[in-house]
């Protein structure tokens, strides 16, 4: 019924420039803008997120986005670095890092992109 190498997931921004260089220059990530002027985060070949501009734009209180990490500890000291400030409020505990700890000692943590939406960390 569905092409499931088509799929693709969306949300929203106020500013697309402003997205546009957290997602490139902060975080990394492969973003281009197509002739809608949607940026496109390519994830790889198949698999695309599409970041849109909404006038009315509020951020999400869910995680929009997910980013596996290897080593949680370096992820978060290199983004404290480049300015990201991680969450430390919330129903779930987190150590000075902004770092919560699973049974299984795995780390996830959470911090905002300029939108306000909720992006998170995940150690693998």
């Amino acid at each position: 019924m569905f092409q499931s190498e088509r799929i693709f997931s969306s949300f929203s921004v106020n500013d697309i420039s402003e997205a546009e260089d957290f997602y490139t220059k902060i975080l990394g990530l492969n973003a281009k803008r197509n002739a809608m002027g949607v940026l496109v985060l390519e994830i790889s070949d198949h698999h695309k997120i599409l970041i849109y501009l909404r006038a009315a734009h509020r951020p999400a209180d869910f995680t929009v986005l997910n980013l596996p990490v290897a080593n949680i500890e370096k992820a978060v000291d290199t983004l404290v670095q480049k300015g990201i400030r991680f969450e430390h409020e919330g129903e779930i505990e987190t150590n000075f890092k902004g770092i919560f700890r699973t049974a299984t000692g795995k780390g996830l943590a959470w911090f905002r992109d300029p939108a306000g939406n909720i992006i998170s960390l995940l150690e693998e």
